[in-house]
């Protein structure tokens, strides 16, 4: 090989849609979240503040980093604290990779142009601390909106999740909003999947751009097509069921990632209690195979 064909080499990189499918296979589908609320913070008589928010993340990434897929720090709750909140933040997405879980920052990232290109930056580069291995971005500001975070997480082997059908009341008079015969729902999964396709034609099993659907909707986008992952709140305390993520994912339902949050904190402080409510909450996700 040249010395400009070793200089030009490109670097190969699995996708997130391959990755997440290979710990999904070891350790199921459990999507657990990072939600240090302050009434979260009171009921483990923990102060409202960084240091409190620092002992809450820590005692989670112990009870359940190392038994679950992936885990979903809420950036919101992190974000309150300013800078000393978002250090701790950085710790956690770092313990959670040592931990050998997936992490997602729900951090819900939506803008146009160099801004979009900044948030990605921030959450999506190698190079950035607060680098997790996929991101919530909102489209709608247009799904073509969200082109710069696309490319990146393509091209460092990351993923998104794109709020597609929300669960909250307020959601319906947009996402439910009919286009060219569809719900605007529907077009942003199809949107996804066409993304997804194109990585599968070249050669990925699984897509890497995922979609946000409530575990909790009677009425929810097709998504058998997707062909990646699937962010589904809801299930435990919302009132979703381990039969509604299946239910509502189809033929896509092995990414379909159950996120429980307030059903598993509750069980807090104690890392052997929340380890076993994990336990018992991954259970009827585990992998079949």
């Amino acid at each position: 090989m040249t010395a400009k064909a070793e200089g030009s080499a490109v670097r190969t990189i699995k996708g997130f849609g391959d990755r997440l499918s290979e710990v999904v296979a070891e350790r199921g589908r459990l999507c657990v979240g990072i939600d240090p609320h302050p009434r979260l913070l009171d009921a483990w008589q923990l102060p409202r503040s960084a240091e409190g928010l620092e002992r809450f993340a820590t005692t989670c990434v112990e009870a359940f980093g190392d038994i679950v897929a992936v885990v979903k720090p809420q950036v919101a709750f992190f974000e309150a604290y300013g800078s000393k909140g978002f250090a701790v933040l950085e710790r956690t997405l770092a313990d959670l990779k040592d931990a050998g879980a997936l992490s997602i920052a729900d951090a819900k990232r939506g803008d146009i142009g160099s801004t979009m290109a900044a948030y990605a930056e921030a959450w999506l580069s190698d190079s950035s601390p607060l680098a997790a291995d996929a991101l919530t971005v909102s489209p709608y500001l247009g799904f073509g909106a969200l082109d710069p975070a696309v490319s990146l997480a393509l091209e460092n082997g990351r993923g998104l999740f794109v709020l597609a059908a929300t669960s909250n009341p307020e959601g319906a008079s947009v996402q439910k909003a009919l286009v060219s015969g569809e719900t605007l729902a529907q077009t942003m999964v199809n949107q996804a999947a066409a993304i997804n396709a194109r990585q599968i034609d070249g050669g990925a099993k699984a897509g890497s751009i995922g979609v946000v659907v409530g575990a909790t909707l009677d009425d929810a986008p097709v998504l058998s097509d997707l062909r990646g992952p699937i962010l589904m709140p809801g299930v435990g305390a919302q009132g979703g069921t381990p039969a509604d993520v299946d239910r509502l994912a189809g033929e896509s339902k092995g990414l379909a990632l159950p996120n429980i949050s307030r059903a598993i904190l509750s069980a807090g402080p104690d890392p052997a209690a929340l380890r076993r409510v994990t336990i018992e909450a991954a259970a009827p996700f585990l992998s079949e195979s």
